[in-house]
């Protein structure tokens, strides 16, 4: 297994030291950062996109909780605290594990291995799914019916899904009819070197962008070639532009 690149955000800089006297005890976890506080550690979290998240839950001005609700992609969390009050809640936001200071080896020790299973099952789960789903290419034909009208639209003149309700909305030349699949099922389907997910709510083909231009907090706003404007998401923007520069 590759080293688990690795996080801390903790406002107490002697927790952050014992932290990270227990990770040196294990070779297979790599710290890249640390953050006494959510707003350094939203940045540092962009920047270094860790594997594994030790995060504290009590922290000035906002809490753990406020942290994980900023990121759109969260990765595999550890909430370090001295309260036990925080634990069903921490569990609600898909906590791997929660240590109670002060944090004993044995403890962290049984807390890593949950992290090493959970990353070997989900290489197993990406390996069976990459040999059965069959992902749609540029030239494919998705056949779309809305009403009494009906399309048959090639994946590459697509310039837009959009999430309304339950179900897509797709863009294609001067269209905008109702797909009856939810966006995360479409997105499983689409070619990744041409369809871009630039928040939650949209997917964008690469191919139709017109223009793009700095927006607010280090975001990107994208105008599509029907006309149609796009905002990427604080961390979409960082991996957009991290794909897209030579």
């Amino acid at each position: 297994m590759n080293t688990i690149k690795t996080v801390i955000v903790e406002d107490s800089r002697l927790a952050r030291s014992e932290l990270k006297e227990l990770i040196k005890k294990h070779q297979e976890i790599e710290l890249v950062g640390e953050a006494e506080n959510v707003d350094q550690g939203f940045e540092l979290i962009l920047a270094t996109r860790p594997t594994l998240l030790f995060l504290d839950i009590n922290m000035p001005e906002k809490d753990g909780f406020a942290l994980l609700e900023m990121l759109d992609e969260i990765p595999l969390t550890i909430f370090t605290t001295a309260y036990d009050e925080y634990a069903i809640k921490s569990f609600e936001y898909n906590a791997l594990d929660y240590l109670l200071k002060p944090i004993s080896v044995k403890r962290f020790s049984i807390a890593i291995e949950k992290v090493k299973t959970q990353l070997v099952d989900t290489v197993k789960k990406e390996l069976k799914e990459s040999a059965t789903n069959n992902k749609l290419r540029s030239s494919s034909r998705i056949f779309i019916k809305e009403g009494e009208n009906c399309w048959l639209v090639q994946i590459g003149d697509i310039i837009l899904f959009e999430i309304a309700g339950n179900y897509t909305r797709v863009f294609f030349e001067d269209k905008k009819p109702m797909l009856y699949k939810s966006l995360n099922q479409i997105e499983e389907k689409l070619p990744e070197d041409q369809f871009f997910r630039v928040n939650r709510q949209q997917i964008v083909n690469i191919n139709h962008i017109q223009d793009v231009v700095p927006w607010f907090n280090g975001k990107l706003k994208l105008t599509m070639n029907n006309g149609e404007e796009v905002e990427v998401s604080r961390r979409q923007s960082y991996i957009f532009k991290d794909r897209l520069s030579i």
